[in-house]
């Protein structure tokens, strides 16, 4: 028999002093298994000592059906009592999560298998009033078998109830997480646990509408191996990150901070950098250059890269994955940090550095899984009303077979009338490559600048050439005319600015031009912060609006 003082770990079989089982959280020091966790150790995990103050919750209906199985349901109730000590399967708090405000809800799975009844919702809901009131994120810890057979219909009502609360909650802007844990299936998957802003997962926790043996019994199919986890989630799509138990609390508390644009970090100052903005003023290396010379260098695999980006400008990124409809496209990436100071949503387009992973960003080309991600992020940014940053640095959509049946039109126009209303500042840059609507979809901005040697066309000036010319030797000319680089299409009004980039081109000194572009997009950010959303909506519109429109003199020009 097994000392009581150590703890043997299910799936590895390894034994763990108690003591230290306890100390890293119930998560096996072996194979890195994450234990159940029972409410009040989770509260002391996430909260701040002495913060916590319980959320008043309604009395609910106790056996609404008279039900009785083998054992009567009043019956099943008491003994889940008996053994956890509370009456009901969610625990309801107040609380700070590093000094800031938070509602907490929390399931337990070892009441009555963590379903979902009258009182669980109840709570739940008591949780989110409780956060709309207060004006705060609201946080859930997952864990559930689904709803509770025992309450029928009423417990299927919860679904409804719940998710109307969370809705409450979107247009009050205030934003929501979950924690999924080990297990969280059926209703509560179905419901509240997957509509919030930030879906993080547990290693290794399940989360699904039916569990693996149901569908396997319907489908007499082997299921792929990690089948539901939260790896497995992670690569379709589902949920934006898998964090570790130790680290949960301080990727809280830097979501929870990075919420509202006057709860964070101390104003910082706003480092000034040289953008040009009169194309007669350009620098001669700039404004001679070659067409083909700038083709060149804006695909340069060494130019900085979206996270290359971000790494070295945002402070605190976090990145978040996924369009939460079955996929996470790698050619476009994006997440939350802090610019000077303010907190601001980044998305851009990510290739790489090298072969293999140029492949496996599909050269940043985006799917429309890719569009659709960055639309989530896009809606969370205007939510929240945080400034929205993109870099732009793709050769185009993704114009393959898979693409075209998921919708790629669809989904490049839908990213363009997003942008257009989005009530918060756009500040776009494009870094390296600005191939046609697979850049537009991230280009409708407030303020659109260009690096000094990147390009940004309708087509490639290879596909020009072949279709124009009839012959991909012409690549040049095509180039030419076009007038892609960042001095023509300032001339042509296309850009409000061009960024500077280091002697040679940005890939001479990475570290260099990230600077630059930092520089220039939180001066951008700055000076739009302070508009009002129908303004910000007003100019971008007429911004947009007068491209192609003749003046008088071109009129008279043409003619």
């Amino acid at each position: 028999m097994t000392d009581p003082e150590w703890i043997r770990c299910g799936p590895c079989r390894a034994l763990t002093y108690g003591k230290r089982y306890e100390r890293e959280l119930r998560v096996c020091p072996s194979c890195g298994h994450h234990g159940r966790v029972e409410p009040a150790l989770r509260i002391q995990h996430l909260l701040d000592p002495d913060s916590v103050t319980a959320v008043e919750v309604a009395a609910t209906v106790a056996d609404p059906l008279g039900f009785a199985d083998l054992r009567p349901y009043p019956d099943r109730h008491a003994e889940a009592v008996r053994r956890t000590g509370r009456d009901t399967g969610v625990i309801a708090v107040r609380g700070r999560v590093d000094g800031h405000p938070v509602v907490l809800a929390v399931m337990d799975f070892a009441f009555l298998g963590g379903s979902l009844g009258t009182a669980e919702g109840e709570a739940v809901t008591a949780a989110a009033e409780a956060a709309l009131a207060g004006r705060t994120p609201l946080i859930v810890v997952a864990a559930s078998g689904g709803a509770r057979m025992q309450e029928g219909a009423l417990s299927l009502m919860q679904m409804a109830k719940t998710s109307n609360a969370f809705a409450a909650l979107d247009e009050a802007g205030l934003l929501t997480i979950t924690v999924v844990t080990d297990p969280t299936y059926g209703g509560v998957a179905a419901s509240f646990a997957t509509l919030s802003d930030v879906v993080i997962a547990e290693p290794g926790a399940r989360m699904g509408f039916a569990g693996p043996r149901v569908i396997q019994q319907t489908i007499r199919t082997q299921l792929p191996e990690g089948f539901q986890t939260a790896e497995f989630l992670l690569a379709h799509g589902l949920v934006d990150r898998v964090v570790r138990r130790g680290e949960l609390r301080q990727t809280l508390g830097r979501l929870v901070a990075m919420s509202r644009d006057d709860d964070g970090a101390p104003a910082a100052e706003i480092p000034h950098g040289e953008v040009w903005t009169d194309p007669d003023r350009l620098p001669p290396e700039v404004a001679g250059r070659e067409p083909r010379e700038v083709v060149g260098l804006a695909r340069m695999p060494q130019r900085p890269t979206a996270l290359d980006h971000a790494g070295h400008w945002l402070d605190g990124f976090i990145e978040l994955h996924g369009d939460r409809s079955g996929a996470d496209c790698p050619a476009v990436v994006g997440g939350l940090g802090w610019l000077a100071g303010r907190p601001v949503v980044l998305v851009g387009h990510q290739k790489g550095h090298t072969t293999a992973e140029l492949v496996r960003r599909k050269f940043g080309m985006p799917s429309p899984a890719g569009f659709r991600k960055a639309g989530r992020l896009f809606r969370l940014a205007a939510k929240l009303g945080l400034p929205v940053v993109t870099l732009i640095d793709t050769p185009g959509a993704d114009p393959g077979l898979r693409a075209e049946e998921q919708g790629q039109a669809i989904a490049v126009a839908e990213s363009l009338r997003l942008l257009g209303r989005l009530p918060v500042p756009v500040v776009a840059v494009v870094t390296g490559e600005g191939g046609s609507g697979g850049a537009l979809a991230l280009g409708v901005a407030d303020r659109v600048l260009m690096c000094a040697n990147s390009i940004y066309s309708v087509i490639s000036p290879e596909g020009c050439a072949a279709i124009l010319w009839k012959r991909p030797d012409a690549a040049a000319d095509a180039a030419r005319a076009l007038r892609i680089s960042a001095a023509d299409l300032l001339a042509l009004g296309v850009v409000d600015g061009v960024v500077p980039e280091p002697p040679g081109g940005a890939h001479t000194d990475p570290a260099a031009a990230a600077e630059l572009v930092h520089r220039a997009v939180a001066a951008a950010v700055s000076e739009l912060a302070d508009h009002k959303p129908e303004e910000l909506l007003r100019h971008r519109f007429e911004r947009f609006r007068r491209f192609g429109v003749a003046t008088t003199g071109e009129t008279e020009t043409s003619a």
